[in-house]
């Protein structure tokens, strides 16, 4: 077991299908356990003992949601991380060669360097209507996908293609009043919707997507809100080159249903609009005014959640720093 110089023990692990890697430090050996629940038995049994100040997973698809699980539920201080993060981790260490026993001494290693946030353990709702929400992604995706075969389908496809389509339509409903079934349960939900809904511009899909997707509203300020989601413009400066701030990173759901709601507002929203109008005015291309208009909506949906406030429409202020180019 290998220790920083506190004594505090940092570990990770790199999960498999079939395995966990487990590594105890940057320098210890890897031991490995089944990734089974009889494995991760075994391995919160070592963890418990080793008390460590943080454990790392990447995620991978699916694999490690067990072992994330139970190690949040039993108290112990869990990061799932990147792996695109993890390996510009490693080449920056210049660490090329991968094995599971590397990945995992890597992760513990990123773990003390990186100081990543601990994972949040989602409620039995939160988990479901997340599961319905993507869902019901997948059914509009599908329906999509079957609308434009059917313009080109022959005749005697398009009668199957249709009869799809008319289960797609029943599903898609079927989901969206799960979905809300279980919003009008949670008291604390149904408020946060009531006021999410209150804006011009977001509608049902939109709220419930925010309400599961990013439980950080309304207790983060306005610019960590925004580079949570990825409309937050990063800098790109060196020297006395100043180069374009763009958007990247953040929860891709979250912000593509942002997006949609944003051109909505644009439309029905009055300061919403006349914020992006003006941007537009001033020269700004349509796609970076359409951004910070997104980023203006979603720090208004943080105020309102975070004060417990209705929207109260009022023409919002002109800032330099939101005129600068995403």
């Amino acid at each position: 077991m290998s220790n920083d110089a506190q004594g505090s023990v940092f570990v990770g692990i790199d999960v498999s299908k079939a395995h966990l890697d487990v590594a105890e430090g940057a320098t210890a050996t890897a031991w490995r356990v089944a990734n089974s629940p009889d494995g991760i038995r075994d391995l919160l049994a070592r963890l418990r003992v080793s008390a460590p100040q943080l454990i790392v997973l990447e995620s991978t698809g699916g694999y490690e949601v067990p072992v994330l699980a139970e190690l949040a539920t039993c108290g112990l201080p869990v990061a799932l991380v990147h792996p695109g993060r993890v390996r510009a981790f490693a080449k920056s260490l210049g660490q090329l060669a991968k094995t599971d026993q590397l990945d995992a001494q890597l992760l513990a290693r990123y773990a003390a360097a990186a100081d990543p946030k601990k994972y949040r353990l989602p409620s039995g709702a939160e988990v479901l209507v997340g599961a319905l929400l993507t869902r019901r992604r997948q059914l509009i995706e599908m329906t999509v996908a079957e609308q434009n075969r059917l313009e080109r389908a022959p005749v005697s496809v398009q009668t199957r293609l249709r009869k799809h389509l008319e289960w797609l339509a029943q599903e898609l409903a079927d989901v969206d009043a799960e979905i809300h079934q279980h919003i009008q349960r949670s008291a604390q939900w149904e408020a946060q919707d009531e006021l999410l809904q209150s804006v011009p511009g977001v509608g049902r899909v939109t709220s419930y997507t925010l309400l599961v997707d990013l439980p950080e509203l309304g207790t983060l300020t306005r610019e960590s809100i925004a580079a949570l989601v990825g409309v937050a413009p990063m800098n790109a400066d060196s020297g006395r080159w100043r180069g374009k701030r763009r958007v990247q990173g953040g929860r891709a759901g979250v912000r593509s249903t942002l997006y949609m709601a944003t051109l909505s507002a644009i439309r029905w929203n009055e300061p919403i609009k006349a914020f992006y109008q003006h941007l537009v005015d001033q020269g700004k291309h349509k796609k970076v005014a359409l951004v910070a208009a997104m980023r203006k909506l979603l720090t208004c949906l943080n105020a309102m959640l975070r004060d417990q406030q209705p929207w109260q429409p009022q023409r919002p202020r002109i800032r330099k720093k939101v005129l600068a180019t995403p």
